[in-house]
Formats: structure tokens, sequence, C-alpha cells
């Protein structure tokens, strides 16, 4: 028996080696034999803890979605801080972040993870639902919304028509014709795609999320709408996980404006080819710019100019006509106020001239990116453009005449060669580059 204690105590610091002394009797070399060829206990991987919090999922239904869900809790979808010696979630205080997503859990790209608007923004509008809802601190958001007059229309509504969106701030929204409206019911990508104008397949859950995410940002609803692979300039609409989504990544504007004259010049000449195709496309939308900044556009790793945020687009139907709808200015409800100042004023369509996206990038972005690069004769000559055009090209021409001008100077500049990737080396074999 003390040989045995003795065994015991001097093992006991080894769990596995212990259940051994206890199964086979205290014979040190039978215990250690049986110890090497028993199977090692394997490493489990951290994992990050994903609540309910962090996404918005306690908010659902006034959040974006649900489609994306299963790849944030089968790890998927992984944020930066994964390869950190710490592994935790990042701030829920950030606007966006870095992540990585795979299909095949062998392949990762590049992924931009973002919120609807800042935490801040979202928990201020929360709980005026609440206080001007129900008269409470807090609330059921979805209960608290359901009863409104704007939701009871939208749950009678066959189809989404000018008046159910009225008084709502973004700009998609200001003078809608009901092509377009129509064009978001039936490209919603977060319901099964039914293709139809009638929204029989939204469920009243469903409705609730579409309205919210129109109310709040429409960055999300351009992106499903108007798709890349279609040829529009957006990154990739992937998902959304309550009041989160995921589209493909980009590096945004701002991180080129040191770049080098040819990397400059074929920057601002994308900018002018998509000013071009918001103005003229094949299905007649105007697309406009209510506000531009450094991070409005953005770039892949191909070189690849594209619009990084949407939610500063309106859109204007030149085919059928916008539909002003009675009382737009004056119609406010709690939709209304989400995120703006219900006081603010709203841009009339009326007062949107062809030329109004580009004044605003020749005041803002264009001599951030092309200001010193060249050589003193080109630069002037860019540098004389750039303060017409910030003048609002009071000299009579258009925007189209006034794009061309630029674009004729800028051409001559850039290069051929495989920093530019997206068009390498089709530029080799034709002028169209």
């Amino acid at each position: 028996m003390g040989r045995w204690i003795c065994c015991l105590c001097s093992r006991a610091a080894d769990p596995l080696m212990l259940l051994l002394v206890l199964a086979l009797g205290c014979n040190p070399s039978t215990a250690a034999a049986a110890a090497a060829a028993s199977p090692s206990v394997p490493h489990v991987k951290p994992s990050y803890s994903f609540g309910r919090t962090f996404l918005g999922l306690d908010k659902c239904n006034a959040c974006i979605g649900t489609s994306i869900c299963k790849k944030f809790f089968k790890e998927e979808i992984r944020f930066d801080t994964w390869l950190s010696s710490h592994l935790k979630l990042p701030p829920s205080s950030l606007l966006s972040y870095s992540g990585n997503y795979t299909d095949d859990a062998k392949s990762w790209r590049l992924v931009d993870i973002t919120r609807l608007t800042s935490k801040y923004q979202h928990d201020r509008a929360d709980k005026r639902i609440c206080t001007s809802l129900l008269r409470t601190r807090s609330c059921s958001l979805e209960h608290a919304l359901r009863r409104t007059q704007r939701f009871q229309k939208w749950l009678r509504a066959k189809r989404l028509t000018p008046d159910l969106v009225q008084g709502l701030s973004s700009p998609l929204l200001r003078c809608p014709s009901q092509r377009l409206l129509d064009r978001i019911v039936r490209r919603y990508a977060e319901v099964p795609d039914a293709g139809s104008i009638y929204m029989d397949h939204l469920t009243d859950r469903d409705k609730l999320r579409l309205l919210y995410t129109l109310a709040v940002n429409s960055h999300p609803i351009l992106l499903q709408i108007f798709p890349d692979v279609e040829g529009w300039p957006f990154p990739r609409y992937l998902g959304s996980c309550g009041r989160l989504l995921v589209s493909a990544s980009t590096r945004p504007l701002r991180d080129f404006f040191g770049a080098t004259p040819e990397v400059a010049a074929d920057l601002a000449l994308q900018l002018l080819a998509v000013l071009r195709s918001m103005a003229a496309n094949d299905l007649n939308y105007f697309f406009y710019f209510t506000h531009v900044d450094a991070g409005t556009f953005g770039v892949f790793s191909n070189g690849h100019l594209f619009i990084r945020d949407a939610s500063t687009l309106g859109v204007i139907d030149k085919e059928e006509g916008s539909q002003p709808i009675e009382g737009q200015q004056e119609y406010k409800d709690i939709f209304s106020c989400l995120t703006v100042d219900c006081q603010s004023a709203l841009v009339s369509c009326d007062s949107i001239r062809d030329q109004h996206s580009l004044v605003m990038v020749c005041q803002d972005l264009l001599p951030k990116l092309l200001s010193g690069k060249f050589l003193p004769a080109v630069q002037e000559s860019i540098d004389a453009f750039l303060r017409r055009c910030a003048r609002g090209l009071d000299d009579g021409g258009g925007a189209s005449e006034a794009m061309a001008e630029l674009a004729g100077i800028l051409k001559p500049l850039r290069s051929c060669d495989s920093r530019f990737a997206y068009r390498y080396p089709d530029c080799r074999y034709s002028d169209k580059y």
C-alpha cells in the first residue's frame, strides 16, 4: 500500500498518468508506456465569442439582415485580429473593420465589414425610437416600429410605391420613380430571389428590415440593386448579419494622394470614367453625389477604382421621370430622423445639374490627387482646369465636355505596365486604355 501511495503522489501532477496509475497499478514503466501510446489531447483552436450585441442581432429586426451570419459563426469570416496574440473582437465603437472571407477554408480574400452608421448614432437612434414612440428609456425596437403608421402601410402594401418612402432622408429616395422602387424589391438580396416587383415574398420581418435599412443608410441597397457583376462601379455585396454588412475590400482613395504621377493620372481618369457612367448608362439612371470625401472612392488590389461608399448617392430616373410626392418636404416621422436632424433641409432633385458631381470632385478630390505631380506646363494646364471646374464650369460648357478636356490632358501621362493589373496587358493592344 505504501508503495502505491508513494507512486500516486509522485504522478499526481500529470492527470493522464494518474488515471493510468489507478487503472494499471503503480508500475511506472507500464504506465509510462501506456501514456506514450495514448493519443495526445487535440489542441483546441481559440475562437471568437461572437456576441449578439456586437453583431447587432439583439436589435433585429431593426437591422440589415441575417444572410451571412453563418459565415461569422463558422469562422469563415475573420477579423484581422484573428492573428493577434490575444484573440478578441475589435472594438464595437469602430465604423468599419478589415476582415478575411473564405468559401473553402483554404483560400481567403479581404473584405470590409461595415456598420450602417456609428455605434453612437445607432444607440442614439434606438433611444429616440423608445422615447418618441413608447415614452420609455428602453424598449423592444421591433415592437415600437411595428406600431408606426408608416410600417402599418408597408404591411398592407403589395408593391413598394413612392408614398411608402416619402420623407426618408436617403438621397436614393429623394425623388423615386416606380421603376427604381420595383428594382429595389426585385433585387433585395436579404430574401430568396423571387424576381417579382410585388412584395408578396417579403415577410413582415423582411419588410421591417428593408424599411430600416433604407431609413438609416441606403449603401447596402445600392450595392444589391446595381451589382458589380453587371458592370456597376460598386464593390460586391456579400451579405449582412445584424447591423454589420460585408462587402469586397477596397483601399480608400486617400491612401493614393501621394502616389506617383502615372498612378495619380490613371486613378483620375478612372474617376472621370465612373462619373460618366453614373451620368449616362443603358438603364437611363442619373446618379449624383450629395457629398464626396477621401473615403467615397476606393481602389481594389488590381488598381481598379470603384465607389466605396454609396450612402451619399442620389438617383434620378431619366426614362420614367421622378415622382415628387405631395408634401414630401413636410412629411416627417421616426424613420425620417433615425440618423439625421429632422429639421435639416432636403435637396431638391430639380436643383441637380449634369455637372453637379464633377464640380464636387474638382473641389475636394482631384486637387489632392493631381497637385504637384507633373512637369510645369502640364501641371499648369491641370491646375487651370481644376480652378475653373471648382467654380462651377461657368463658361457655359457641360460636364461631358469638361471631362473630355481633362481626360485629354491626363491620357498621355499614364503608362501601360503590370502595376495596373486591371487593364494589363489589354492596354498593349487597345486604344481604349
